[in-house]
């Protein structure tokens, strides 16, 4: 997770990829919309393919909290 930065003077202070102006968002909708890691990596030259892994592992672990529905 030391991968994923977060600057409140950088991006409006979303999670970012190593500093860069790289959004954790911008790599998860990419990949939600079909993108390979090739075509990310060839995209972003700058990123490498852990980034990828920890923009997912960002995500996964953002997401786990329960969701409490009423019944």
């Amino acid at each position: 997770m030391e991968r994923i930065t977060i600057n409140p003077e950088q991006c409006g202070g979303r999670p970012c990829i190593r500093g860069m102006r790289i959004r954790v968002l911008d790599v998860l909708d990419m990949l939600a919309g079909g993108a390979t890691e090739i075509e990310i990596l060839r995209d972003f030259p700058d990123l490498e393919a852990a980034d990828i892994r920890a923009c997912l592992a960002y995500a996964a672990r953002y997401f786990d909290h329960p969701v409490l529905v009423n019944a």
